[in-house]
């Protein structure tokens, strides 16, 4: 008959039999990281380097080492208890293998990390149990703060400083012209970039907060209460930190804090709001008896442990890279020509004409470009590439193709209304530098579909290639210059597009009949 006793989870010195229980359960947390590791070596490589050499993930460095510090916290908590592997945890493991093979294929680096993560905490659960797991949940939870994702939310962010910039400044009496994320006082110009976004002191604030809530209190809900605070105070106070640079500037006229010592003083702003929200939530921390008395009695079982139930997880973790190597199968380097369409009625094509805009694409297979003009006169310019068989490197959705190279920090994009032509719903953007400004219709083809939004797209490309469909797609950019009405451009782009609808509709086709011969 299995026999049970409970014990408490105070703090007791360590007898021979809790040490050698929580070295089990040391290793197998090791043994999982290494085989998950090992298999997904290039995935591992990926999130260490970005670690290593981003200041907005560089927190993922400390990561693991303060989980295996408040692993070893819970010492006298895991002593008595042995791993109950779960075998059918590999259903789990095996979503997150999808998740990264699906990332993988469509170059979703983030996908990828973030699977890599799930699934060796999904495998550690597995191997440990219900029960040790419970009592180590948030010290393995709190690796899942090494994913380096959350880049997706600096558009919104940035707009949102921009915006609160600009109204407080307003508000203070100072004259400001805004154009999105561009801005000119009377003394100078500003702008909002990446690092004024204020995502690397929200997740360093979710982190710290995180840590300092489990440690500090007892109870859910004041952890919970923490956990917004920490969410709230870092974006406020970067948007403080926004306006009193500009303020700084302004006051002194650009003599200080308008150079890469706006940066410092807003490290040490940080700071001293993150300090001030520790010190006020230490008002409310838990005294160690919460701690005690919120510990649920542990039930201690003397099976022997069954690492079979561990096989599942284990053969469904090493599965998904095996069956990725046999999907992406290297592909030769090729070529594809195709021709633009022929002038519609009341357009001309303009033989040997050079357009003064290009977007930045790398990777095509192939592109072509051409310029129209209207019976009117207005000149229209036409760009498309072509992708194929698309892997690292050679990719349509991917960091730096975009309307603009990543260098060009002087051209201003405004993002405009969605508009709808006869080949559907495509986006709208102007580009501004200097007095210069150009109008955009944009949008791209993927299985002869009209896609507009990024993310889509890397969902379609993946699935096809998972179902063994072409992958060919392409990306279409209209544009003409700016005169004195933005709208006239615009809605001579949109009759551009459907005056040649039909023929654009078939570029792709067309070009794909290329790669087949």
């Amino acid at each position: 008959m299995k026999r049970a006793i409970v014990e408490e989870t105070s703090v007791q010195p360590l007898t021979n039999r809790r040490y050698a229980d929580f070295v089990r359960v040391a290793a197998v947390l090791t043994g999982v990281l290494v085989w998950c590791v090992v298999w997904y070596w290039q995935t591992a490589v990926e999130i260490a380097s970005i670690w290593w050499r981003s200041d907005t993930f560089a927190h993922g460095l400390v990561v693991l080492p303060i989980s295996a510090w408040l692993i070893w916290r819970k010492r006298d908590a895991i002593g008595g208890l042995r791993p109950e592997p779960i075998p059918w945890l590999a259903l789990p493991a095996a979503l997150c293998g999808v998740l990264w093979l699906l990332g993988m294929l469509a170059s979703v680096a983030a996908a990828s990390h973030a699977a890599l993560v799930l699934m060796t905490l999904t495998a550690m659960v597995a191997a440990l149990g219900w029960r040790l797991s419970r009592v180590l949940m948030f010290p393995l939870a709190f690796v899942l703060f090494g994913v380096p994702v959350g880049e997706f939310m600096l558009p919104a962010l940035m707009t949102f400083t921009a915006e609160f910039t600009v109204w407080a400044l307003r508000l203070s009496g100072v004259p400001v012209y805004q154009e999105g994320l561009h801005f000119v006082i009377p003394n100078g110009r500003w702008s909002v970039v990446e690092a004024c976004s204020g995502i690397r002191y929200l997740i360093a604030s979710l982190m710290i907060g995180s840590l300092y809530a489990y440690l500090h209190y007892a109870s859910l809900r004041k952890r919970l209460l923490f956990m917004v605070v920490a969410l709230l105070v870092p974006i406020i106070a970067n948007w403080l930190r926004a306006y009193m640079i500009v303020m700084l500037g302004y006051l002194s006229n650009n003599e200080i804090a308008a150079g890469v010592d706006h940066l410092i003083y807003g490290w040490i702003f940080f700071g001293f709001v993150i300090m001030l929200m520790f010190w006020i939530g230490q008002r409310w921390s838990d005294p160690v008896e919460a701690f005690a008395s919120a510990s649920a009695p542990v039930i201690v079982s003397r099976t022997q442990t069954n690492w079979a139930g561990a096989l599942p997880v284990l053969l469904v973790t090493a599965a998904f890279p095996l069956l990725q190597i046999w999907i992406a199968s290297p592909v030769q380097p090729f070529g594809v020509s195709y021709a633009t369409p022929s002038p519609a009625d009341g357009w001309t094509l303009l033989h040997g004409a050079t357009a003064d805009y290009r977007p930045h694409y790398q990777g095509a297979r192939g592109e072509a470009s051409a310029i129209y003009q209207a019976d009117a006169g207005d000149q229209v310019s036409l760009y498309s590439a072509f992708f194929a068989e698309q892997h690292e490197g050679a990719e349509m959705v991917t960091w730096g193709n975009d309307l603009l190279p990543p260098a060009d920090g002087s051209t201003n994009r405004l993002n405009g209304p969605l508009v709808e032509t006869h080949l559907g719903q495509v986006r709208s953007a102007m580009l501004v530098r200097g007095s210069s400004r150009q109008m955009i219709l944009y949008w791209y083809v993927v299985g002869n579909r009209v896609v507009i939004r990024d993310w889509e797209v890397k969902l379609r490309l993946a699935l096809d290639r998972l179902l063994g469909q072409s992958d060919a797609s392409m990306v279409f950019v209209v544009s003409m210059p700016v005169g004195v009405e933005p709208e006239h451009a615009r809605v001579l782009l949109k009759r551009f597009v459907d005056d040649h609808h039909a023929a654009l509709g078939e570029m792709t086709q067309l070009a794909e009949k290329g790669v087949l011969q």
